[in-house]
């Protein structure tokens, strides 16, 4: 039994995405809270904060490093983070005299937020490529069909005739502004996260800003200061994921209500129905419209999780595991689903 139709047996079939759902398994978050914890030891070894085999061990160990996941899951309900007991497990692995130097000045959230950095950094590219591969198969429709004509229709009424290629440009259009938003994303927006205890990385001193540059470089995330309370890069984010998915919504609505008219297009294949052999629903159509909504909803949710108070906030913090990794999914299913359907198209508009 699952409670989240993005990994659900069948469900997540129609509304789930296997590839950007393994970036959010628990062997891509422990990978990835490991790389963090490799790369500072090495970053802090270069200055001198940390002996060098002291690092060399540390990433010997990570590697070949099986957490207890029962453990994990008893400490995370007591500590309210899984860091802590995670720490406490690799410091065993790695053994003294070297286990003292793991996660020097480090907090629990500069492991967690880079670890997800890391991970987003995996799934935008996929979602490039994806707007990418949409963006190609909208002009192949253009060529194909953009001189043919349609009936405009503004609030829902005829109002006057265009081509098939105005339609398509205003849905490329869009497409093409998410596809450089998350180009400048990944540039700015993937930073590490490394403050310490109260974001002043206090244990590090004047060597504070060069360890923080040289563990960025480690994980090929952006440098930045601490953002521990600071959460304007994850709402960006999620303001951009749910504007991917409502514009490729607007393109499932617009086909579904042509589609439903029968005379300005027409797709191959479509959804069966148990009680009316004869129908083909536009199944991908409305899924698009349906992980459109579901991402608006979710952004404000996560407008909630801004508000953290003082230097760190537990609430609010977790409120964003709950929202932002099916955000991410359902953006991922969108974007299939979109390409699904654009290429189901057979006629579009009137020759």
């Amino acid at each position: 039994m699952t409670v989240s139709s993005f990994d659900h047996p069948y469900l997540s079939g129609l509304l789930g995405d296997e590839e950007v759902a393994a970036f959010f398994s628990i062997a891509a978050e422990l990978e990835a809270m490991l790389a963090f914890e490799v790369a500072l030891a090495k970053a802090e070894a270069a200055e001198g904060l940390i002996p060098t085999e002291a690092a060399d061990v540390i990433a010997d160990r990570a590697h070949r490093f099986s957490p207890d996941v029962a453990s994990l899951r008893d400490a995370t309900a007591r500590d309210g983070v899984v860091v802590p007991d995670l720490v406490r497990q690799l410091r065993v692995a790695v053994g003294e005299p070297h286990g003292r130097h793991m996660h020097f000045g480090a907090t629990s959230q500069d492991v967690i937020d880079s670890g997800l950095m890391l991970r987003l950094a995996r799934v935008v590219p996929i979602f490039e490529t994806r707007l990418a591969a949409l963006a190609d198969i909208l002009d192949g429709l253009a060529v194909t069909f953009g001189e043919r004509t349609l009936m405009g229709r503004t609030r829902m009424q005829a109002a006057i005739p265009i081509t098939v290629a105005d339609r398509i440009t205003s849905w490329c259009a869009p497409l093409q502004r998410h596809a450089d938003h998350l180009t400048a994303f990944a540039q700015t927006g993937l930073a590490i996260q490394f403050g310490g205890a109260a974001g002043t990385l206090e244990k590090l001193g004047e060597k504070a800003p060069a360890v923080r540059a040289a563990l960025a470089g480690e994980l090929g995330l952006a440098d930045a200061p601490q953002w521990h309370s600071q959460r304007d890069r994850i709402g960006a984010l999620a303001a951009l994921l749910a504007a991917i998915t409502g514009s490729l919504g607007k393109i499932g609505q617009d086909i579904a209500l042509m589609a439903d008219r029968g005379d300005e297009i027409a797709l191959a294949g479509g959804g069966g129905s148990s009680a009316m052999p004869h129908k083909q629903n536009p199944v991908a159509a409305e899924g698009l419209v349906t992980l459109a909504r579901f991402n608006a909803a979710q952004l404000g949710g996560l407008a909630q999780a801004m508000v953290h108070e003082q230097e760190r906030s537990g609430a609010a913090w977790t409120l964003e595991w709950l929202i932002l990794p099916q955000m991410v999914v359902a953006c991922g299913a969108s974007l299939r689903l979109a390409a699904t359907l654009l290429s189901s198209i057979r006629r579009f508009g009137a020759a």
